[in-house]
């Protein structure tokens, strides 16, 4: 039985300043080009038959750049993957959030706000990523299973797959460029690696 294989896309500019970059497509840096280089070679030691790529650039771009869209994996443009959809918080940073609304914010407990866009509660973004691991899930028996996206909707996803609320993504951050293993310990869906980073 394979593994997700869950990737963070790299460095942007937006990435690199704190700003939430949900639906704003926003290419990656010179910094985040090397980081799809670096992984590379990490993904190229495993097994993977698969991959699910976020539409935006900034996750595309780093697939290519990883090697995922070459060597007869089945790799296939996802729009369950975009990021969360932050409204009216999009291009904010935290702490500007907080100024906003008098005190301090987290997406994780406050959600979004309508803005250029609707926003998005956590609970859309968990059916989202509950039909990605769905299509994702019987896959597995092949090998592993890339998914290459942002920090947030990553997040979810993966507390999806141990069987906690979408919330629960809060207690597990992911820098750019870099990425986890969704895995099994017996039969119990389970975390086996998360924010590993490549040398």
């Amino acid at each position: 039985m394979g593994e997700l294989v869950v990737v963070r896309h790299g460095q942007t500019e937006w990435s690199a300043s704190g700003q939430h970059t949900g639906l704003t497509d926003l290419p990656l840096l010179p910094h985040g080009e090397d980081d799809g280089r670096r992984l590379r070679p990490v993904l190229g030691q495993r097994e993977i038959t698969h991959a699910f790529v976020s539409p935006l650039v900034r996750a595309r771009h780093t697939a290519e750049l990883a090697g995922l869209f070459e060597g007869g994996i089945d790799a296939q443009l996802e729009p369950d993957l975009v990021e969360v959809d932050y409204g009216g918080w999009e291009g904010l940073t935290t702490p500007e959030i907080s100024e906003r609304v008098g005190r301090s914010w987290s997406l994780w407990h406050d959600g979004t706000v309508p803005g250029e866009t609707p926003g998005e509660t956590l609970a859309q973004v968990a059916e989202r990523v509950d039909r990605v691991l769905e299509k994702a899930r019987p896959l597995l028996a092949d090998g592993d299973v890339a998914l290459v996206a942002h920090g947030h909707v990553l997040r979810v996803l993966a507390a999806r797959w141990i069987g906690f609320g979408p919330e629960q993504g809060a207690l597990l951050p992911l820098a750019t460029g870099r990425y986890g293993t969704l895995g099994f310990d017996h039969e119990w869906q389970a975390l086996t690696g998360w924010n590993t980073g490549c040398p």
